[in-house]
């Protein structure tokens, strides 16, 4: 896992509080967006107690998904942790509408 976690994974410090994380797609040039093809993003988040607000139970370590970039994943982090995306079924950036892939983090 270490080795996916630090070679593979893009990760992210997580303060105490509420997080609310989700996808967008950011367009690099004036061009149509196709949502077709919506991405795939695997979390896992260790390191410190967080509670899921789908779930809410508080735990140490965990998995989730974004499926899409309708999906938000709220989180209330109770220790620093640290989020690591894995992205799955979509490149980070999409050739044929000159866009990436962006992983959004709004503490509120």
């Amino acid at each position: 896992m270490q080795q996916l976690q630090h070679q593979v994974s893009v990760p992210v410090s997580l303060e105490v509080g509420t997080h609310m994380v989700s996808l967008r797609r950011v367009c690099v040039s004036s061009g149509g967006v196709d949502r077709a093809s919506e991405p795939l993003v695997m979390l896992w988040i260790y390191g410190g107690n967080v509670v899921n607000q789908k779930t809410g139970v508080p735990v140490a370590a965990t998995w989730s998904t974004l499926n899409g970039y309708d999906d938000i994943l709220t989180l209330e982090v109770l220790e620093p942790t640290t989020l690591y995306a894995f992205c799955l079924g979509s490149d980070t950036i999409d050739q044929t509408t000159n866009s990436e892939l962006q992983l959004t983090i709004v503490r509120i």
